[in-house]
């Protein structure tokens, strides 16, 4: 399979400490925002997290896609109110998101890791690299809404997995969109 290499390191500049720092702050602030942009829904809100965790994904690679969830995750545990709702603290983390909460660190580094092996470039190169991990979430996510609550296992696909396919499904396709325009855009820059 391919190699190749993710945005933000085609996009230069010091591969330093502090930059990487840099985009891990950044990335966690933006998923942070965009769990603020919620739909409400019964038992798990639809949010534009996931949208956020396909670009952090499809830009930064495996490692520092996945690293930048757990800064997520730790910020969320220390209190600050970044998860859906405003919500916070290892309560919230334990409730019946906690799958999918999980379920952000690797799908952001799938993500990336799909997009080191061949699948960075391209609208539909792009779209798979995120639709597949944005696919998989929903498997830690039931199986934890499953276990936390009264739903038997049909009824927590019901209720977490199935109405928010379509929203998957095009949240996957707006952020192959945005990167593919991102590499077009700095292809045209490079002449």
């Amino acid at each position: 399979m391919t190699v190749s290499t993710p945005l933000m390191t085609a996009l230069g500049g010091n591969d330093t400490l502090a930059r990487k720092l840099t985009m891990v702050l950044f990335g966690s602030v933006l998923v942070g925002m965009s769990a603020q942009v919620s739909v409400p829904m019964y038992p798990v809100p639809m949010t534009l997290q996931t949208l956020a965790i396909s670009l952090i994904g499809l830009t930064y690679g495996a490692r520092l896609a996945g690293v930048t969830l757990l800064a997520y995750l730790a910020q969320g545990a220390a209190g600050m109110p970044v998860f859906a709702g405003g919500a916070a603290g290892l309560a919230y983390m334990f409730g019946p998101t906690g799958g999918f909460l999980l379920g952000f660190v690797a799908m952001a580094w799938l993500t990336g890791f799909l997009v080191e092996r061949g699948l960075g470039q391209g609208l539909g190169r792009l779209f798979l690299a995120a639709f597949i991990p944005a696919l998989l979430l929903f498997v830690p996510g039931v199986l934890w809404l499953w276990t936390v609550t009264p739903l038997d296992l049909q009824a927590a696909a019901m209720a977490g997995a199935v109405p928010f396919q379509l929203g998957g499904l095009v949240k996957s396709a707006v952020a192959a969109l945005i990167v593919s325009g991102a590499w077009a855009a700095w292809r045209s820059r490079r002449g």
